[in-house]
């Protein structure tokens, strides 16, 4: 069983920055794919970032230019930079790891 606990979440005006946290309990944590999607409120699940074993990111284009994803495979751990944060940006954000497990999600609310 791998547990994946995200972190990093808050309220925030537009405008500002979060960086996410998801910590992994699984020790090959550098062999799978990490990805990091969102639910806004009434909305569906939707794709937000994707990093690779290799370090190769992919982005939604709404984020695009403002979100960073990065891993750092000695702590079993993903990030997700939010710069630039907007109303559109609220929902709660969850961490994927592989095509398996999912975290249990963090709230990020954009709001003045």
């Amino acid at each position: 069983q791998v547990q994946l606990v995200e972190s990093g979440g808050g309220l925030v005006q537009p405008g500002g920055s979060l960086k996410l946290t998801c910590a992994a309990s699984r020790s090959n944590f550098g062999a799978y794919p990490m990805y990091w999607y969102r639910q806004p409120p009434g909305k569906q699940r939707e794709w937000v970032a994707s990093i690779t074993p290799t370090n190769s990111m992919h982005y939604a284009d709404s984020v695009k230019g403002r979100f960073t994803i990065s891993r750092d495979n000695a702590k079993n751990t993903v990030y997700l930079q939010m710069n630039s944060l907007k109303p559109d940006d609220t929902a709660v954000y969850y961490c994927r790891m592989g095509t398996t497990w999912w975290g249990q999600g963090t709230q990020v609310t954009v709001s003045s």
